[in-house]
């Protein structure tokens, strides 16, 4: 195996003319079916969800009123990003998504990494949204007087965890009384829960299992029928959403508004990881690009417009909710219900559950059609077995990647709560963020012919510089307590403790430098590289216990490499021919 090997790229017109004859010699091709509208609307179905009806809280809590601007902060990184999306796609309009764009650029090697972590993506956040769905689904339903079993509706891990923690508060003389309601109800499941063979209990989150299996039949059946049920459950949602806004306009105070950050830049920063979860619906759109009448001209014009009315949309309902109570009171799991329970407004409460149940819906829909692609594309490439890469002959849709997908969701939330670990989700997305926006940097490099839509050209050679020392002294002019924090080290609860926290940060100060540097000889330009350093630096605040987890699953992805893909894969053949 040669070094070099691991870096085999494939030109534009080779990866088109080889979907092309997988078209023509297999069992047909997808249906190109998606309009502009259907586009947008399934950006929003995915970025509309549990940020807004969930997330949103913890968020406002840690920063204040404040997190509006976090919101706007994101979605300008999204947007220096969404940019590179579309060129890609206008470039390459193939399902590949991010996993195709890496292979064009920076070749096999990476564009695996990639594919691993869209893969990893999309089945951690659809496993928490499933979980989540079931949560507000169970609620729904208590409300109406339908109480389902506790033991049906909670996954075993969490159960099991409860109920032990429990009997040991009890066993040192404890009351139940005293434990949290979260774990009375998981000790409540486990010891209504009827044993199988007078041992193992059974204990099964079926809602999340049965959301999973409808959602999952829907994207198999076929893209008409899934593009349909999405226009439908974003149309609901977005209408409550501004009936929301509307009505809780009225019962602002803006005392609440003040102070603005009560926990400055870095309580602020502590929503990222909530806030950008809630964003990473527009990666889902190029995945369709196979199925869409026009790809070169809508995908471009679907992520800005999605970006822009879910910008919209969040900054107004972060001013509703802070301005109805003191931000000190969202770290809720249901914000949006828990304002308008608390003004006896309990229609409106009523309505937000109900709505919350379609909402995370549309996201799972969403979520499930684009994984499935993902999977077909590698095995297109040969990283993966051809049986994902069948298109079902009446259908047209990838249908053994579809099952695969569904069971990938569906086993793990009916029996484990991975909803811990969904930092992972947006340390994946951001990743797959920095890697398009070098990857056109890399495209300019080599003069790659590009489709119809560019990403307009800047000169970074001297914004750049101009714009990294603005930053710098706005940090020391409104919080010089976190620069001065970064030059010291507080070694009271251990050297690594006081340490690692500054590692991340230290390395995106490194590669500032160089990008500074190299925009400086080569005359870069200033969008890719400024998407590549704000979704960089979004990834240092999400701490390195998630980056050792990202790093350990990378870990996992190149051992399946080494083992079965670079042998199998289709251009390492070619080469050898």
């Amino acid at each position: 195996m040669k070094f070099s090997t691991l870096f085999r790229t494939k030109s534009v017109p080779q990866i088109l003319a080889e979907v092309k004859h997988q078209e023509e010699n297999s069992s047909g091709e997808l249906v190109r079916n998606l309009n502009l509208r259907d586009l947008t609307s399934m950006g929003i179905a995915a970025i509309i969800g549990a940020g807004i009806f969930s997330t949103i809280g913890n968020a406002s809590a840690a920063g204040g009123p404040a997190v509006s601007l976090l919101f706007i902060f994101t979605a300008i990184a999204c947007v220096f990003s969404a940019m590179c999306y579309a060129e890609f796609a206008s470039t390459i309009p193939i399902s590949g998504s991010a996993y195709t764009y890496a292979y064009a650029s920076f070749g096999e090697i990476v564009a695996w990494i990639m594919g691993c972590v869209l893969l990893m993506e999309y089945a951690i956040g659809n496993i928490a949204v499933a979980i989540s769905w079931s949560d507000y689904f169970t609620g729904m339903m208590a409300g109406i007087g339908l109480n389902i079993p506790s033991y049906l509706t909670m996954d075993f891990l969490t159960a099991s965890k409860g109920y032990d923690t429990v009997m040991e508060l009890l066993s040192a003389g404890g009351q139940l009384e005293q434990a949290t309601p979260a774990q009375q109800l998981a000790y409540e499941a486990w010891t209504q829960a009827p044993s199988i063979g007078g041992g193992l209990k059974l204990v099964a989150d079926l809602p999340a299992l049965g959301i999973t299996a409808i959602i999952t039949t829907l994207v198999y059946i076929g893209i008409q029928e899934s593009k349909t049920a999405s226009n439908i459950l974003v149309l609901l949602k977005v209408l409550v959403i501004i009936m929301v806004i509307i009505v809780g306009a009225f019962y602002v105070n803006p005392d609440n508004w003040s102070p603005f950050a009560p926990n400055g830049v870095s309580g602020v920063l502590k929503g990222v990881s909530a806030v950008f979860f809630a964003y990473i619906g527009f990666d889902a759109i190029s995945t369709t690009a196979e199925e869409c009448k026009n790809p070169q001209r809508d995908l471009p014009k679907a992520m800005l417009y999605t970006l822009l009315i879910c910008t919209v949309l969040y900054i107004l309902i972060t001013l509703v909710l802070t301005g109805m109570v003191s931000y000190t009171e969202l770290a809720v799991g249901d914000p949006l219900a828990y304002v308008f329970d608390k003004l006896d407004l309990n229609i409106m409460a009523g309505i937000i559950s109900v709505s919350a149940v379609v909402a995370l819906s549309s996201v799972l829909l969403v979520f499930q059609l684009g994984q499935p692609r993902i999977w077909m594309s590698m095995s297109r490439d040969g990283l993966l077995p051809a049986a994902f890469s069948r298109i079902h002959p009446r259908f047209k849709t990838p249908s053994f990647a579809t099952i695969i997908t569904g069971l990938v969701v569906a086993i793990p939330a009916l029996f484990m709560n991975l909803t811990v670990v969904t930092d992972l989700t947006s340390i994946g997305t951001l990743f797959a963020f920095v890697i398009v926006s070098g990857g056109v940097l890399v495209m300019d490099a080599n003069n790659t012919p590009r489709g119809r839509f560019r990403v307009p050209y800047y000169n970074a050679k001297w914004i750049l510089p101009v714009l990294l020392i603005g930053i710098l002294g706005l940090l020391l002019a409104n919080d010089p307590q976190s620069v001065s924090n970064f030059f010291t080290l507080d070694t009271s609860q251990g050297f690594w403790t006081a340490l690692e926290h500054k590692i991340l940060l230290i390395g995106f100060i490194i590669v500032c430098l160089v990008m500074t540097y190299l925009s400086f000889t080569r005359n870069l330009s200033l969008i890719p590289v400024l998407g590549l350093l704000v979704n960089l630096y979004l990834m240092t605040e999400l701490g390195i216990s998630n980056w050792l987890w990202f790093l350990t699953c990378l870990g996992i992805g190149l051992v399946i490499y080494f083992t079965y893909s670079y042998r199998n894969s289709r251009l390492n053949k070619v080469n050898a021919e």
